[in-house]
């Protein structure tokens, strides 16, 4: 009612929209996307270096070897200060299995393979098409 008082008594009408935000510019949307992933680069790197944080291995605790023998189940090696453990990781919870009485020998160091001295492609093409026919 009170509108249409005002309405008949002449007062001049606002404009709709008048007090809206104006649209952000591309201009802010880029120092904001900017700031958000300076946040996170920021977040991350204080918690990289408190204390507790789960992103630094244990001293003396190292997976020497692993392997999957399910969907959710594992057989892992774990050195603890130079002893040996055969534990077996499932969904329900981690078991001691064994505890080795030598340590596991090192695996070799995975090498690049030599690629001065690999066959020539095209010949092995050839090779392989006379073959088939």
């Amino acid at each position: 009612m009170i509108s249409l008082a005002l309405i008949a008594a002449g007062a001049p009408a606002a404009k709709v929209g008048q007090h809206a935000a104006a649209a952000p510019s591309m201009f802010g949307a880029v120092l904001a996307l900017l700031a958000v992933l300076a946040l996170i680069v920021g977040l991350g790197w204080v918690l990289k270096r408190m204390p507790g944080s789960g992103f630094k291995p244990a001293d003396g605790l190292r997976v020497v070897a692993s392997l999957n023998v399910g969907a959710k189940e594992r057989v892992v090696v774990v050195d603890i200060n130079g002893e040996q453990l055969l534990l077996g990781v499932a969904a329900g919870g981690i078991n001691t299995l064994h505890r080795l009485p030598e340590p596991l020998p090192t695996p070799e160091p995975a090498r690049l393979p030599d690629f001065k001295n690999l066959p020539n492609f095209a010949q092995l093409l050839q090779q392989r098409l006379r073959k088939e026919k």
